[in-house]
């Protein structure tokens, strides 16, 4: 122990009193004596012999006299039936309630008025036990109204007492026939005044009400009109209620509701007392198995009516025209119906769309070439007797785009107000922004019942405003697509400038049910549009009322891309990683013809492209729309080739058009392919010959696998023959290579997926 430690116990050990034996005793004996005056009793415990019935005696002796404790216990058991749930339903069960003595009802009473009845006998009783000197009123405390001067109006109330009021309310009326308890004449003009009298407390000036307006001419509130019943010291409290109705009349046949009392106006003294209406009587209960069940939500789903492509016979018909296509909703759109647990509509299966979903790594251009063509020839992997002409474009990159407008067009209408539409878009947008630089500008245009600009052309570096404007949208009205597109466009042409990209992007589900909704209609429009350098994409959202067919009319000619957002993954890889190929087109109007050599060629089929084909006039002539290939974007097209001998020909020669084989040539046919540079009017042509081959390289095997699943997906079993999905997730696997998205692994769970659906 250190020295300072030491000092310290010494101090304490000072510091601290010696032990003192006597203090200690006397506390002890103190505590002692404190506990033994705590445990004795103050003072002796009282006697009870006799003291609880002295202490009842006492209670009664406190209390009233008799008549007051009555009166008591009435009012108790007034409020009990009156105010409560229980007493009502025990008052006017089965409409056993009976009419106390004295009391006439001829007027249709409701349980408001029936209750006072019953209230007044109950007060009446307990006043007469208090004090003797009160008399219970009598008949001649009644008052008879006289008998109304017009017939029809008397009989008319006559006929609705007599069909609304249970027969216990209908024992006896006054002896003219009219009313009791209240007098009723009809007014000059034509309705039905209710006035009181001294007896019933009623005075003042008359209030007419009129049905119409139902509203009373005088000052008091409207709440006049539902229920009107006299005080509680008149001969009778009656009550009428919108809910009390007269008889139908001869028009509206038997089977028809009554019309209501208030079908005239009526005049109603100033003093009347006002009390709710009672409240509706509960549904009646309904057995479960008589329940209706509830009808499923209608599908107006519509895609593009397009036959598929069919075979051809090279002999007849050797050439092959038609536009590429870039756009991608129709793979989302099966994914969508796959994960939902469906088979996808067939309409919605477009198998180049399936294709060119996927980016491919193709060889890329040098120079200033806008896009590289690679073509590959292989054994058809659903018929070794076949073979895939495998076509491939990739696009070059740009690495300084020009400044970009931007107008989204965005539709806020009813039919958008569900989780995977109007959210959806807004979380999607607020990706694309990001990709968006300082000197790009945007600018919002909704349309619903009626279209209008909630942004105006705004700089993309104030992401606070534009997100500001989009998360005020709310959906709701019809779809006014035309004002909608009218104005978009003219937003988006006010801020166009020389050497900008100026684009409309309109998000939607398609439904468009006001102003232009025909397909062939918005085709001419959006084409007139297209001249002015404003080009039209288009994003699907949501399913249900899908109109795909729409969409695909406007991408189409509004030289845009069609693409469909069923998730938030989607609108990064459409908004995010594609965007400059969506937005920043490299070459247009880009047309493919092939020629296929009879001599090699028996028979030929394209797969897809069914909406894209042109005739074999159209390649040449630059008029003719086509589409666009984007910045960095790839485009797949893929013919099924039969040669000739092949024991897979289909058709049988022509005996008189026998075509003679060069025995040295190795060409399958020619291809040709055309396209303007933007800004251009004239196409440039370039030219390659289809040279036979025996093997496809992993990334023509997968697009093939990809189109293998489209074809199985639209049932045409007459070219796979015992090919299945089996076969197709087997290829896909083999042939997946670098994935680093996961694009090509979803495919295959999709595939697996349609597999165990389409059983």
């Amino acid at each position: 122990m250190t020295d300072d430690l030491n000092d310290l116990k010494a101090a304490l050990d000072a510091a601290t009193p010696a032990p003192d034996p006597d203090k200690r005793a006397a506390h002890l004996r103190l505590a002692e004596e404190n506990f033994d005056k705590l445990q004795e009793s103050a003072r002796p415990a009282r006697p009870t012999s006799g003291r609880f019935q002295k202490g009842m005696q006492m209670i009664f002796k406190g209390l009233t006299t008799r008549g007051a404790l009555t009166l008591t216990t009435a009012f108790v058991a007034v409020g009990v039936v009156v105010a409560t749930p229980f007493g009502q339903d025990l008052l006017f069960r089965d409409n056993g309630l009976t009419q106390p003595e004295g009391v006439e009802l001829s007027s249709v009473p409701s349980k408001t008025a029936a209750a006072d009845v019953v209230v007044d006998s109950v007060v009446e009783d307990a006043a007469q036990a208090i004090d003797s000197s009160i008399r219970p009123r009598s008949r001649d405390d009644e008052i008879i109204a006289e008998a109304p001067p017009e017939p029809e109006v008397s009989s008319l109330v006559a006929e609705a007492v007599d069909d609304s009021v249970p027969e216990e309310f209908q024992q006896s009326t006054a002896p003219n026939g009219s009313f009791v308890g209240a007098e009723s004449e009809v007014s000059s003009g034509g309705g039905i005044q209710i006035t009181g009298s001294a007896e019933m407390g009623l005075a003042g000036g008359r209030r007419t009400y009129d049905s119409t307006s139902q509203q009373p001419s005088g000052a008091n509130s409207h709440s006049e009109f539902n229920s009107l019943t006299s005080s509680h010291d008149g001969a009778l409290d009656w009550a009428m209620t919108q809910d009390d109705q007269i008889a139908p009349t001869a028009d509206s046949g038997a089977d028809a509701p009554p019309p209501n009392i208030y079908a005239r106006p009526f005049e109603l003294d100033e003093n009347v007392i006002v009390s709710p209406a009672p409240s509706p009587a509960p549904p009646p209960f309904i057995p479960l198995g008589e329940l209706e069940s509830v009808p499923e939500v209608v599908d107006t789903e519509a895609f593009p009516e397009a036959i598929p492509s069919d075979l051809k016979i090279t002999a007849e018909e050797p050439v092959s025209t038609f536009s590429i296509d870039v756009d991608t909703a129709g793979y989302s759109v099966v994914r969508s119906s796959l994960m939902a647990g469906r088979m996808p509509p067939k309409g919605a299966v477009r198998v180049e769309e399936m294709i060119n979903y996927f980016p491919y790594d193709y060889a890329a251009p040098e120079g200033d070439a806008p896009f590289l063509t690679s073509i590959q020839v292989g054994v058809s992997p659903w018929n070794s007797d076949r073979k895939l002409v495998h076509i491939g474009l990739q696009g070059a990159q740009v690495t300084d785009r020009p400044p970009l407008n931007l107008v989204f067009l965005i539709d806020t209408s009813g039919s958008m107000n569900s989780a995977n539409k109007l959210p959806l878009l807004k979380q999607s947008f607020r990706l694309m922004l990001s990709e968006l630089r300082p000197q790009d500008q945007v600018s919002i245009v909704t349309y619903a019942g009626s279209a209008g600009q909630v942004l105006e052309a705004t700089s993309a570096s104030e992401r606070g405003t534009i997100l500001t404007a989009l998360d005020k949208l709310s959906a709701g009205g019809s779809t006014a697509g035309q004002a909608g597109l009218q104005q978009a466009y003219s937003v988006a042409e006010s801020m166009a400038s020389e050497g900008e990209v100026t684009r409309v992007i309109l998000a939607t589900d398609g439904d468009f049910n006001v102003g232009i909704s025909n397909p062939d209609a918005l085709k001419n429009y959006i084409a007139d549009k297209r001249e002015t350098g404003v080009y039209l994409s288009v994003l699907g959202f949501g399913r249900g009322n899908l109109d795909d067919a729409t969409m695909q009319a406007l991408a189409q000619n509004g030289n845009g891309q069609a693409a469909y957002i069923d998730t938030l993954s989607e609108a990064q890889k459409v908004l995010v990683d594609q965007l400059t190929g969506a937005l920043f087109p490299i070459a247009n109007d880009v047309k493919i013809q092939v020629e296929f050599n009879p001599a090699e060629v028996a028979e030929y089929r394209l797969l897809g492209y069914e909406t894209r084909a042109l005739r074999r006039k159209d390649f040449n002539n630059d008029k003719v729309d086509a589409g666009e290939i984007g910045a960095g974007h790839t485009v797949t097209a893929i013919y099924e080739v039969t040669p000739v001998g092949s024991p897979a020909v289909l058709n049988d020669p022509l005996r008189y058009q026998q075509v003679s084989r060069d025995e040295g040539s190795e060409e399958l046919g020619f291809l040709k392919l055309r396209y303007k540079a933007p800004g251009q009017d004239v196409s440039q042509l370039i030219q390659t010959p289809l040279v036979d081959g025996e093997a496809l390289d992993s990334e023509a095997r997968f697009a093939a696998a990809i189109a293998g699943f489209a074809q199985l997906l639209r049932d045409e079993d007459a070219y796979l023959g015992d090919w299945g999905y089996d076969q197709a997730i087997e290829l896909a696997l083999g042939a997946r290579g670098d994935d680093p998205f996961g694009y090509r692994s979803e495919a295959i769970k999709l595939m697996r997926l349609a597999q165990s659906l389409d059983q």
